[in-house]
């Protein structure tokens, strides 16, 4: 797993993904905030309402992300409406209601005037939509050949209400894993649109804000333990991450995870997992088992929650494993993503 120069797989969301981070980023800046690895940081802030009278603490959520995906328009989306909703869906995986945003845009000579303003004003429409305000940007470009296009960096700040505390720390042995919808779908949209193949119905992204679909399951279930979005490295790769920070083990129930047949197929076409393929419009959430009809119920809900399932639950036997039982009643263990299944996806 060790390398001498940075390679594709290192954006995979995978192990060399997270070896990244453990023996550079986290070696010179680690901190209690940052050591969480969490999809959004939170934090205290002071804030004085009346100098002489009171203060209150009010706290926080912040992020940050970047945006490289290949073709910048695909079905169901295009890059803009990803980057918001990549920001806001980091945020809402913390309980936070997302507010402010900044963009920083590279932008390759030679791009299209006529692009850069569809994926402005898709930026621009897709964060009024979530009441989110887009307060500070930069644009830098860069020679013919020195970028895909367009790269869009964010930052986002949300407000975290009062008693949500959402973390992987938190998950423990009995919780019920469940997840709001099917999977794959961004990541094959994506890949089709790529390679030029054709299915009989077209197969869209699930590019979507998840703020409003967060905070009703809230208002139902105040127990919730965890909440992730399984971006890159896929469903497969956020629940080890799960596992290895809570020191538990999760098992999870293969005739249970949705799958949408075009996603199944296209996956067997290319030989790949769609375990691993990436989502821009689903979480995964683990909540006391007592209060998993509840979890379901209020995600069913909501349109973006209305194919939720219970795909698995958290157990005490192999921590930091995920194990997957098969429909014959086999079980095998499911790692972490390792190499890079689909670049440049997100």
């Amino acid at each position: 797993m060790q390398a001498d120069s940075i390679q594709l797989a290192h954006g995979s969301g995978g192990q060399l993904s997270h070896q990244l981070i453990e023996d550079i980023f986290l070696k010179h800046f680690s901190n209690p905030i940052l050591n969480e690895l969490e999809d959004a940081a939170t934090f205290q802030v002071l804030s004085s309402i009346n100098l002489q009278l009171a203060t209150c603490n009010l706290q926080l959520a912040f992020t940050t992300d970047s945006y490289v995906i290949t073709p910048p328009f695909f079905p169901g989306g295009d890059i803009g409406k990803l980057a918001v909703c990549g920001t806001v869906n980091d945020l809402a995986m913390r309980g936070a209601q997302p507010l402010y945003m900044s963009v920083g845009f590279i932008l390759e000579e030679g791009l299209s005037m006529r692009d850069l303003e569809r994926i402005v004003e898709s930026m621009g429409r897709t964060a009024a939509g979530v009441g989110v305000q887009i307060v500070a940007g930069d644009t830098k470009v860069v020679n013919r050949g020195s970028a895909d296009r367009i790269f869009i960096n964010t930052a986002g700040i949300g407000l975290v209400p009062a008693g949500v505390e959402l973390s992987a720390a938190r998950v423990q042995a009995g919780d019920a894993v469940l997840v709001s919808g099917t999977l794959g779908d961004h990541g094959m949209a994506v890949m089709i649109r790529r390679e030029g193949l054709a299915f009989e119905s077209e197969l869209k992204s699930d590019c979507a804000p998840l703020n409003g679909l967060v905070a009703q399951l809230l208002e139902t279930v105040p127990h919730v333990h965890c909440l992730r979005d399984p971006t890159r490295g896929g469903l497969a790769t956020v629940l080890n991450e799960i596992a290895e920070r809570a020191g538990v083990g999760i098992e999870i129930e293969e005739m249970s995870i949705p799958v949408r047949d075009e996603v199944r197929a296209a996956c067997e076409l290319l030989g790949l997992d769609p375990l691993y393929v990436a989502n821009e419009g689903k979480l995964i959430a683990t909540v006391p088992a007592h209060e998993a009809d509840a979890a379901l119920a209020a995600m069913r809900g909501h349109p973006l929650g209305c194919e939720a399932a219970l795909i698995g639950r958290v157990t005490e036997e192999h921590p930091g494993r995920v194990v997957l039982r098969t429909p014959l009643g086999a079980h095998r263990i499911v790692d972490m993503l390792v190499g890079e299944q689909l670049p440049r996806i997100c």
